[in-house]
């Protein structure tokens, strides 16, 4: 069974539904018992890194995700907010710490003289350099469903399996060891977008 876990922000029922559509188990939940005794970890999101970091503080979220997913090594996907949350801190509203699994920051798109707007709404494409679980070998562009505002500046880029390019160069898929992070939206990205919810249920 995937956790999805409910803090109080986004995309839930949208996360749920596309599993549903693939047939894969999972619940919505932010019990602690059922995220232990979950397979895999899902942490989605839509708003305000503060706001999600307080959730998560308030609701006790932050000790058992910890524990499941850097101590035992359970299988995590963020989508989103989610991916952002994983990181060291964000400057979004302020200046917010994060749960530090990934060395990045989260900063907000600056795009000088350029004609595009922020947020960043709608379909993009994603180049894959590296190969991953979550990927479907072989292809190495395609296209997803983006709403952000802000995006992760990764310290090693080595942990960037895909790039995504909107007046900057930013990560939009992340990869380090168990740990799986998307800044678009794969529920979503329809076939694509599946495809990795898919390929991550697969994981052991």
């Amino acid at each position: 069974m995937i956790a999805i876990i409910n803090y109080g922000l986004g995309n839930l029922s949208s996360v749920k539904n596309a599993l549903d559509v693939l047939q894969i188990q999972s619940e919505i939940t932010n019990d602690i018992q059922k995220i232990q005794k979950a397979d895999k970890i899902i942490l989605p999101g839509v708003g305000a890194f503060g706001y999600g970091m307080e959730n998560l503080k308030k609701l006790d979220l932050i000790e058992v995700l910890n524990k499941e997913v850097i101590e035992n090594k359970k299988p995590f996907l963020g989508i989103c907010l989610g991916m952002q949350l994983i990181c060291k801190k964000s400057y979004e509203e302020g200046e917010f710490q994060g749960l530090g699994w990934i060395g990045a920051e989260v900063v907000r798109f600056n795009l000088g003289q350029s004609k595009l707007l922020v947020p960043h709404v709608g379909w993009n494409e994603v180049v894959c350099n590296l190969a991953s679980p979550i990927l479907s070998g072989g292809n190495t562009e395609q296209t997803f469903y983006f709403v952000h505002s802000y995006y992760p500046d990764v310290e090693d880029k080595n942990l960037v399996v895909g790039w995504c390019n909107y007046g900057v160069k930013f990560a939009a898929i992340l990869q380090k060891e168990n740990i799986f992070a998307v800044q678009f939206h794969p529920e979503k990205s329809q076939t694509e977008g599946l495809e990795i919810l898919r390929k991550f249920s697969n994981i052991s």
